[in-house]
């Protein structure tokens, strides 16, 4: 395997989204991420439809370059076999309930026992201190109690309104990442392991920044804006006359090129929007001048001008429109893996990349038990007891 964490070994005991979301990270980077399931698998592989072949779209996207076992870890041979994976693993990833992997004896002052150097992330609603540690979490309620819902939307006096895409979720993971690999690295310099603990909702909370800027300084929450910017203007989506635009004249030069690119001379002396905190002032009233400028012409027509003039635009996308986007493409964004009961199939790249150990999608999302017993003969099984371990879980 290619990438900065190829020889990382990796144990996943996570479901749905916020953990394999960090096993998933680690995957593209190069870690051989083992994902281990229950009997009827990760609950994502019920999130149908959409199913490709009878394959979940959901698991897919979130599982691929992962080997996929099944273990029962209710049963004596279940938890021996996990334990015996974690023996010589370098990471272990859980997003269960608070005294799950207790109960099981499968938590970290127990596995550290037999493996010091063990990196053992634990994703959680809330996180594993504080009053609400043993609450479950879901990404709308992370929202929700982090301000995030406070903050998207139309405007005041709107109904709550969630991000579209599980941010919270998705947050978690990548911060459990990087703080598997910044702890991963502290164990490759000394061969010690650690605990590394976060939540969905401290990754909501850090989408507050510049909302928890204002409010510090203010005493006062600011509220949802729909595309506009708390501390820059104009910075948001105007109505051109097929569609929409997103304008990025964050700073007064940006704003004076936009006055030079639209023609629109008048605006530009106009008292009422001379520097950005009277813009900020009067971002309504803004708007309504600039949405008439805007009418003017197709989202092509403007974007061609903004293009050609550097200033900073872009148009509102559909999800498909995204994927076959040029720079997507370039990117490498949108790869496609063989799946050995859907076939071929897409999914989203990694985002981020390295110039001397490139990470890749490498492979598909394993189905259930795909490489029980190949994994358990690598820890050291025969065949004929790897091939009964696995038989009982599927029995």
């Amino acid at each position: 395997m290619n990438g900065p964490l190829a020889g990382c070994k990796v144990i996943e005991l996570a479901h749905i989204m916020a953990g394999p979301v960090c096993g998933l990270m680690l995957a593209d980077m190069g870690a051989d991420v083992i994902k281990v399931e229950k009997a009827n698998g990760d609950d994502s592989r019920r999130f149908v439809p959409p199913e490709i072949e009878g394959e979940s779209a959901a698991y897919m996207m979130m599982n691929r370059n992962k080997r996929g076992i099944v273990l029962d870890l209710k049963s004596d041979d279940g938890k021996e076999a996990l334990r015996t994976l974690i023996r010589d693993a370098d990471v272990l990833i859980e997003n269960y309930r608070m005294g799950t992997m207790e109960k099981l004896g499968l938590g970290y002052e127990e596995l550290r026992k037999e493996n010091p150097g063990l990196v053992y992330a634990e994703i959680s609603g809330f996180g594993r201190t504080g009053p609400y540690a043993e609450r479950g979490g879901f990404d709308l309620v992370a929202q929700g109690m982090s301000g995030l819902m406070s903050i998207t939307g139309e405007g005041p006096g709107r109904q709550p309104v969630k991000v579209g895409a599980p941010v919270s979720d998705i947050t978690a993971g990548i911060l459990a990442a990087m703080g598997v690999a910044a702890a991963y690295a502290h164990k490759l310099k000394t061969g010690e392991g650690q605990k590394v603990d976060t939540s969905l909702f401290e990754a909501g909370i850090i989408h507050t920044y510049w909302q928890s800027a204002i409010a510090f300084a203010t005493g006062t929450p600011p509220g949802p804006m729909g595309s506009a910017h708390p501390l820059n203007a104009p910075y948001q989506a105007f109505k051109t006359s097929d569609g929409w635009i997103n304008i990025g004249a964050a700073n007064q030069k940006n704003w004076e090129k936009l006055i030079e690119l639209t023609g629109a001379e008048a605006l530009g002396k106009d008292p009422r929007f001379s520097i950005n905190a009277d813009r900020i002032t009067r971002r309504v009233e803004l708007e309504d001048e600039l949405n008439k400028v805007f009418s003017t012409r197709t989202t092509d027509e403007w974007l061609e001008i903004f293009d050609t003039g550097g200033l900073p635009s872009g148009p509102v996308l559909s999800i498909t429109e995204m994927h076959e986007n040029p720079q997507t493409i370039a990117r490498n964004m949108v790869p496609e893996v063989n799946h050995p009961v859907a076939g071929k199939i897409k999914t989203i790249g990694l985002p981020v990349k390295f110039s001397h150990t490139p990470g890749e999608v490498r492979s598909a999302a394993p189905t259930l038990g795909q490489h029980t017993v190949d994994v358990l003969v690598e820890a050291g099984y025969d065949e004929a007891t790897a091939r009964k371990i696995a038989g009982a879980t599927r029995g």
